[in-house]
């Protein structure tokens, strides 16, 4: 298994994605780097809402669809952990 995870909270939310989400992959060979939607992991807008209930219920930060940056945001794991870790309140 390659681990290419540059903090403990990619590796935890790696693992939070593929639970909460029910995806069949080894959290530890998710590219941090790699696209959350379309063709990187192949996320949609369903799991984007579970995924954002989940955030809010395990590191008390709030996701709103109405935030200007959330496709930034969600752009990669890498940018939705380092978005948690400036915002978590848990």
């Amino acid at each position: 298994m390659t681990d290419s995870f540059t903090s403990s909270l990619e590796r935890d939310l790696a693992g939070l994605i593929v639970q909460t989400l029910k995806l069949k992959v080894d959290p530890g060979t998710i590219d941090p780097t790699q696209a959350l939607f379309g063709d990187g992991l192949g996320l949609d807008s369903i799991d984007a809402l579970e995924l954002s209930l989940a955030i809010s219920q395990t590191y008390g930060y709030q996701l709103k669809s109405s935030d200007p940056e959330i496709k930034a945001i969600f752009a990669s794991l890498r940018a939705l952990a380092n978005a948690i870790e400036k915002n978590r309140t848990k």
